[in-house]
């Protein structure tokens, strides 16, 4: 593995210069805890939610209501909400894999999505806040291990799992059975007839809080909504309709059964009741804190793994219509920020200071050390990442990134690096063959302008960054499809 470029001296770019400090790893053990001990972290994930989906993202003018989010919109007023954090990839499972293991696309074990299991050398996590002393729960879509794989949840650190392992059952809302860890194993679970597997994460992730009240625990809940299929309860459903039955979103191009994803005869309306269910899920997480007496003492964070979609009957034209992707250009299975931009929200209250807006350049490979820092607990390995704790409690010195780096294979080998305000993205669909973007996300937050041909000293040093973050896959190469 090529050397971490955490280590790097000052760099420049362009005006552009960035200076490095410490590693996060270096920093006290305990620096996030309060007086009364570690605190609890909880990890909201949405399943494909767009940046622009949330009313805390919309400006006024966009109409904040399209969609209706007030317990996550209450969280940012109530927290830090990040407008430059990123995922970990455009698609679901290597963005899972950044989030837990702190790597970046160039050095992380999935790179792409299909049944790839992380390795037992890959310390995520769960296995890092356990060994600090923290219950480990995990309930929604795993995704980066089957049950008879090195990364099957009950031997990556999880104490507790109900979900899905596999990506292709975590697409349907009302999927027949799910696993569970019980007695040392990842074991399948049949479900009630009729019931909605989101509905039973939020139910287990309730029981989970009320059982791990009086010691630190680190609760994980990875929601499957609002990817398709875009199938909800009626009773978000008909928030998005008149009283005679007709959807809000006029006119509706109905999906019709006989595809992979079940029909509707909505979209437009269950994709928008789907955001608000994830929101009302949310809110019976914070109320449940409240009512159990522990949420000054509780880290709540919440992001989606990539950007919308366009899957079970949606398209480009709805995400316009709904905004979205906000301001941004793209969405999933782009590497432009529309596809891997995410809402990024952190509540702690009392530590961090209410209803603040942060432009810190982050990705999720920023969460395992910052966690690490919050718990008091020691990275056995160098990771990617570094821990944005000195952001969240309004320190002054809080690292840098020298860039940030994706690479996606499903479409040829594509990539992209963000430094400061510059931001490249690398299309090569055809072996040989490479188109070069650059945006200055300063002036052109859109992406819509590419002035490559007018800063080539800096394209050269992006595509350096490129080739320095860039190790070779044993299981992902240009030709890869899941």
């Amino acid at each position: 593995m090529k050397k971490r470029h955490l280590l790097l001296p000052m760099l420049a770019v362009g005006a552009l210069a960035v200076s490095l400090t410490s590693r996060p790893d270096t920093m006290s053990p305990g620096i996030g805890a309060a007086a009364d001990g570690p605190p609890n972290i909880i990890f909201i994930l949405a399943d494909d939610l767009g940046y622009g989906d949330l009313g805390c993202y919309r400006p006024a003018s966009a109409g904040i209501n399209i969609i209706r989010t007030p317990n996550l919109d209450r969280l940012a007023a109530q927290g830090m909400r990040f407008t430059d954090f990123y995922a970990g990839n455009t698609v679901c499972a290597p963005s899972r894999c950044a989030l837990m293991t702190g790597m970046h696309m160039g050095h992380a074990q999935i790179r792409g999505n299909g049944e790839k299991p992380l390795r037992r050398e890959d310390v995520i996590i769960p296995e890092v806040l356990k060994k600090a002393g923290y219950a480990t729960g995990m309930f929604g879509k795993w995704g980066l291990g089957m049950p008879d794989t090195e990364g099957a949840p009950h031997r990556k650190g999880w104490d507790e799992f109900y979900g899905h392992v596999n990506h292709v059952e975590a697409h349907f809302q009302q999927h027949p059975f799910l696993w569970e860890i019980s007695k040392g194993e990842t074991v399948k679970v049949d479900q009630p007839a009729g019931s909605y597997n989101n509905e039973a994460f939020t139910q287990k992730a309730l029981s989970f809080l009320a059982r791990h009240k009086a010691q630190p625990f680190l609760l994980y809940l990875a929601f499957t909504i609002p990817h398709a299929e875009l199938h909800t309860p009626a009773k978000y459903l008909n928030q998005y309709k008149h009283k005679n039955g007709q959807s809000r979103f006029q006119p509706e191009i109905p999906f019709p059964a006989g595809n992979h994803y079940g029909e509707q005869a909505t979209p437009k309306a269950a994709y928008a009741a789907m955001v608000t269910q994830l929101d009302d899920y949310v809110g019976q997480v914070l109320k449940k804190l409240d009512a159990l007496g522990i949420a000054n003492n509780t880290m709540v964070l919440f992001a989606s793994d990539n950007g919308t979609h366009i899957e079970g009957g949606r398209s480009l034209d709805d995400v316009a219509l709904m905004g979205s992707s906000g301001p941004l250009r793209g969405i999933k299975r782009d590497l432009f920020d529309g596809g891997i931009r995410t809402p990024f929200i952190v509540r702690w209250p009392g530590r961090v200071k209410a209803g603040a807006v942060n432009g810190f350049i982050g990705a999720f490979y920023d969460v395992l050390p910052t966690l690490s820092s919050v718990a008091g607990a020691t990275l056995p390995n160098p990771v990617d990442g570094i821990s944005f704790l000195p952001t969240l409690l309004d320190q002054k010195n809080q690292s840098v990134h020298p860039y940030l780096y994706w690479e996606f294979y499903e479409r040829g080998f594509s990539r992209a690096v963000r430094s400061g305000q510059w931001k490249a993205v690398s299309l090569a669909p055809k072996a040989g063959s490479e188109t070069v973007y650059l945006f200055d996300l300063d002036k052109d937050p859109g992406e819509r302008t590419n002035v490559a041909s007018q800063h080539t000293d800096i394209v050269a040093r992006m595509k350096a960054y490129m080739a320095e973050a860039h190790t070779p896959s044993p299981l992902f190469s240009p030709q890869y499809r899941p």
